[in-house]
Formats: C-alpha cells, structure tokens, sequence
C-alpha cells in the first residue's frame, strides 16, 4: 500500500518535513516514490511554511495512496490557500 506522510529533515530542535509518497513498509526518512511537497513549522517572516503540489496528490489519491492524518490536515490548508489565492 502506498503512502503520503512527512519525512523529517533539519536539525535538533530545528524541524523540517518533506512530503512523501512512499510504501508503507519503507521506513519514515528511508526510500520514498516521489516528493510533493515540504512544510517548514519554523518558518518565520517571508519564508513559506507549506509548499504542496495538489495536482499530484489529486493523482496519488486516485490510484489508492491514503495521506497520513497530519498531510490530510495540511493538504487541506493548502487548498484553501490556493482558493485564497485564485479569488485575489
């Protein structure tokens, strides 16, 4: 079965999350199929804190991958951004 979750990156007391489509049995930072996108929780001032490409997520979702409950949260913010965005 395959995946979309976060990955950690960065330093100690310094997260970093990559989104990942992986299989379920590879480890958390270990082999992934693709990278779709990163949040940064520490991002402060102009920095982007979620960069995430729906239209791939779209894509794995509709051939079955299921998002971790943090990368639902966070994808759904991401549209709503988005829808944001399109309306200015």
């Amino acid at each position: 079965m395959v995946t979309i979750r976060l990955a950690r990156h960065g330093s100690k007391k310094s997260p970093f999350y990559h989104i990942h489509v992986a299989d379920r049995a590879a480890s958390r930072d270990g082999r992934f199929i693709e990278r779709i996108g990163y949040f940064n929780p520490m991002a402060r001032g102009s920095a982007q804190a979620l960069r995430v490409d729906l239209d791939r997520v779209d894509h794995w979702v509709s051939n079955g991958a299921q998002p971790s409950d943090r990368v639902a949260k966070l994808v759904a913010q991401a549209r709503k951004a988005a829808a944001a965005d399109a309306a200015a």
